[in-house]
């Protein structure tokens, strides 16, 4: 499950306890539904910002035991500024203590540092956003996207592989590209 609102870094008291309150309501639907996960935003604060860093970790944590709780596992993802960059997002990784899991987006990372977070947080996640880009027909740059299914399969990831098609055209016609890409990369399950 993904819960799309949020902001742990809040240095503002009541926005923090209404965050929380908030994704621990989530967090009790996806015990509801059977979910196993649930992945909750890190935060809105600038990479760089410790202190944020510091507050995301606390609330995560917090999270993380209250889902343990109800059988439902906190995860977080490289998505907006907080996890916009592989040292912050293993910074906020290394505060939780190993209590959250983290996916990694190909789309969210962006820069000359982009596969190199990759490489970086790939092996640390539970599950890789195999997220392309592309043109007006909604073909994938596959070059590109080669560049990071290189980086993540190089970095012994070993995870689930989940694939996203969010370009124009028909989905399915789209994620059917970007299957054919991303097969010769995923294990296949033994017969």
């Amino acid at each position: 499950m993904l819960l799309d609102y949020g902001d742990l870094t809040s240095a503002d008291g009541s926005r923090t306890a209404a965050d929380l309150a908030l994704a621990k309501r989530w967090i009790d639907v996806a015990a509801a539904c059977g979910a196993k996960q649930i992945r909750i935003i890190a935060g809105e604060a600038p990479p760089t910002d410790e202190a944020a860093l510091r507050r995301s970790a606390s609330a995560l944590g917090e999270l993380a035991a209250y889902g343990n709780a109800r059988s439902v596992r906190v995860v977080t993802e490289n998505f907006k500024p907080l996890t916009s960059t592989g040292a912050s997002s293993l910074r906020l990784l290394e505060l939780t203590g190993g209590e959250v899991g983290f996916i990694t987006d190909f789309g969210n990372y962006r820069g000359a540092t982009k596969y190199g977070d990759i490489a970086l947080m790939s092996p640390r996640s539970v599950s890789v956003h195999d997220k392309a880009n592309f043109d007006e027909a909604g073909m994938p740059d596959e070059a590109e996207f080669r560049r990071c299914l290189d980086a993540s399969r190089k970095s012994g990831f070993d995870g689930a592989y989940v694939l996203i098609y969010d370009g124009p055209g028909d989905m399915w016609e789209g994620l059917e590209r970007v299957k054919r890409i991303v097969e010769p990369y995923a294990k296949l399950p033994e017969a």
